[in-house]
């Protein structure tokens, strides 16, 4: 089991972080729930029958992870809606993460604030399709989703996004003509 473990973990540990901290926006608490996820990998790989990826069945945990965290904060709804702040954030690591790199361009933090707009079904979606790059039928597979759901969930997602980042774009006196 260590030498499975070690595997899942060389593997899909940095996805898994990326993940996570693309739904919860926050480095310390998404290192928590990584950690939640391992927790869960150990005590279940014995039942784990191989009929799905490792890779989507790791996403799986940790889409039940995020959801119960989500569930256990008092004012989940607000935090899910409230822009993210980078001056706020205090990081352990002083190395930045390509996610902060890149939040750094505008039209990617634009689009990186617009994503509160989504509903928690939305964002799972567009972080395991675009960011993790899973395909549609993994991505159903990971969210026990038929794929039906998963595209349309997708396509109201990007709705969202392109409506969102359109109005934001306007509010701050710019005009994305690829949105």
């Amino acid at each position: 089991m260590d030498t499975v473990f070690e595997d899942l973990y060389k593997k899909y540990h940095q996805d898994l972080f990326n993940f996570l901290f693309y739904m919860v926006k926050n480095r310390e608490q998404a290192e928590d729930l990584v950690q939640e996820v391992y927790i869960k990998v150990l005590r279940s790989y014995k039942n784990f029958e191989g009929k799905s990826s490792e890779k989507t069945w790791l996403f799986s945990i940790a889409k039940h992870v995020a959801i119960d965290f989500f569930r256990k904060q008092k004012s989940w709804r607000k935090r899910i809606v409230e822009k993210f702040d980078w001056g706020t954030r205090q990081l352990q690591d002083p190395t930045p993460l390509p996610e902060e790199i890149a939040i750094q361009n505008e039209e990617i933090q634009l689009m990186y604030r617009c994503l509160d707009k989504c509903t928690i079904d939305q964002r799972l979606v567009i972080v395991l399709r675009f960011i993790q790059s899973l395909s549609i039928a993994e991505t159903a597979e990971a969210l026990g989703w038929t794929e039906s759901k998963v595209k349309t969930t997708q396509h109201r997602a990007l709705k969202v996004l392109k409506a969102e980042m359109e109005t934001e774009a306007a509010k701050g006196g710019r005009h994305h003509e690829k949105i």
